[in-house]
């Protein structure tokens, strides 16, 4: 199946700024399971050819109906996100499955994304289904139950370290109170992510990604070592001073500063504060790299 765009959008942008960690691209094809269901997809400039789900799917998944245009000129506050929102134009928020993209971010806490793509890989061939497609073998992700009863040690040995005791935790919890992550959509920022820190290994910066990334919550804005970096280059004027050089003596983020951050963000960029920090951390990261 194929269709036309008539929205901006950039395939390889949204899959390669760091915001999901199980597509991999072969043959000019990226290639993943969601949901259980295969699906592969390409874009040839103005066209988008897909295989494995409807087009629906497709433009609920990769966020074609959020109004780009609108959110851009409401981010666009300075220069440095102007810039940012030119190098990527068309970059758009997944929206991921929220159990899957939740054990994600916990497994993704001081990891590379390189690092965090291989643990989660190792989990999905341990313990997901297997799906053949293509002439493809591909898993898809563990189910809670799953997850709930596997062991702390067989989830070490995917790699996860200290992360195993969370993520068992995480599914063990789901599981015994048939929470649904899905109706955290519906309720407010603030009490969405009270709710998501009362999970084993879920801090700030976790609860915001699985908020902007897989709930809907636009104005959540994730801080880590890249966005800390953005923040004191850029916006250190704007920020108090004494807390700006605290900040600068030290690479790591304290859960004070961590707020300060992740406050300061959500207040100067308004209510899509989470695409200004995804353009400014792609932007951030990509120029390190050259």
């Amino acid at each position: 199946m194929k269709f036309e765009l008539d929205v901006p959008f950039d395939l390889d942008f949204s899959l390669c700024c760091g915001q999901v960690f199980r597509w991999h691209k072969t043959d000019g094809w990226w290639v993943s399971v969601i949901e259980g269901k295969p699906l592969k997809i390409r874009q040839c400039r103005g066209m988008l050819e897909f295989e494995g789900a409807s087009e629906a799917f497709v433009r609920q998944y990769f966020g074609l109906n959020d109004d780009l245009g609108v959110i851009c000129q409401s981010v666009c506050k300075d220069q440095v996100i102007a810039k940012a929102l030119s190098c990527f134009e068309g970059l758009r928020i997944v929206r991921q499955p929220p159990w899957e993209c939740l054990i994600g971010f916990e497994c993704a806490t001081f990891k590379s994304i390189a690092a965090i793509e291989h643990m989660l890989t190792n989990i999905c061939r341990k313990y997901g289904e297997k799906v053949c497609f293509d002439e493809m073998e591909l898993y898809a992700f563990p189910s809670v139950e799953k997850l709930a009863v596997a062991s702390e040690n067989g989830l070490r040995e995917c790699g996860l370290g200290y992360r195993a005791k969370y993520v068992q935790g995480t599914a063990k919890k789901i599981l015994e109170s048939g929470f649904d992550l899905e109706t955290l959509k519906t309720v407010p920022y603030t009490e969405a992510k009270k709710a998501l820190l009362e999970f084993p290994g879920v801090g700030a910066k976790v609860a915001d990604c699985v908020l902007l990334f897989s709930l809907e919550k636009s104005e959540a804005f994730p801080v880590d070592v890249w966005v800390k970096r953005v923040m004191l280059k850029y916006y250190g004027n704007l920020l108090p001073q004494e807390a700006v050089k605290k900040m600068q003596s030290h690479d790591s983020l304290t859960n004070t500063e961590y707020e300060l951050l992740n406050g300061f963000g959500r207040s100067y960029f308004g209510k899509y504060a989470g695409y200004a920090q995804e353009y400014l951390y792609h932007y951030e990261r990509t120029q390190n790299q050259q």
